[in-house]
């Protein structure tokens, strides 16, 4: 997908971004309410960036109204099991989104909060603070921690990115839904 492919500018967008394997498109399912984006037990399936406008219950507005609020599953980095000729051309339309997209609101960082902070995640924090990105670390799979690990992951999750703004969240239980939301409506309303 080129940058001329993309749709037309309107709705604030919410982009998710993370390794292959982080739960994006399980969270994107779960923020939903619905399996609107493709889950694979193969990480590394999304392939294009999928655009999906919100005209629903979770947002606020009525059935029927054009879409307020648009979430964009990127595709993941670092452990998809694909062509490398593919992988080298995500750049090409991944960066030029992330950098010029006029309409991109906010930024969700994934990384998975049961193992230690990889360098591929602090590179993409990097890169959005760069940019200029508004853009939250939100750590997936919240529900396999204890509450004393959950404790020791936003601290390293803290003291890794250097991140003002982190979260812990589940796609499973539902934890940290409700301020993830809260960070999204906040970022689509300015």
């Amino acid at each position: 997908m080129a940058p001329e492919q993309f749709p037309k500018p309107g709705a604030p967008e919410i982009a998710f971004l993370g390794r292959s394997n982080v739960g994006k498109s399980s969270l994107i399912n779960a923020l939903l309410g619905s399996k609107e984006a493709k889950v694979s037990s193969t990480p590394g399936r999304t392939r294009a960036i999928n655009f999906f406008e919100l005209a629903d219950a979770p947002w606020g507005q009525k059935p029927g109204q054009r879409a307020q609020l648009i979430f964009v599953d990127l595709p993941g980095y670092g452990y998809a099991k694909i062509s490398k000729s593919i992988s080298a051309e995500w750049p090409k339309f991944i960066e030029p989104y992330v950098r010029e997209r006029g309409t991109l609101a906010l930024c969700v960082c994934l990384v998975d909060a049961t193992i230690p902070p990889k360098a591929s995640d602090a590179q993409l924090v990097e890169f959005l603070a760069d940019v200029g990105r508004n853009f939250l670390v939100v750590g997936t799979k919240a529900d396999r921690l204890s509450g004393n690990g959950r404790a020791k992951a936003l601290a390293a999750l803290s003291e890794a990115f250097g991140a003002d703004r982190l979260l812990l969240v589940s796609s499973k239980t539902g934890a940290g839904m409700k301020e993830l939301w809260a960070a999204i409506r906040e970022a689509g309303a300015e």
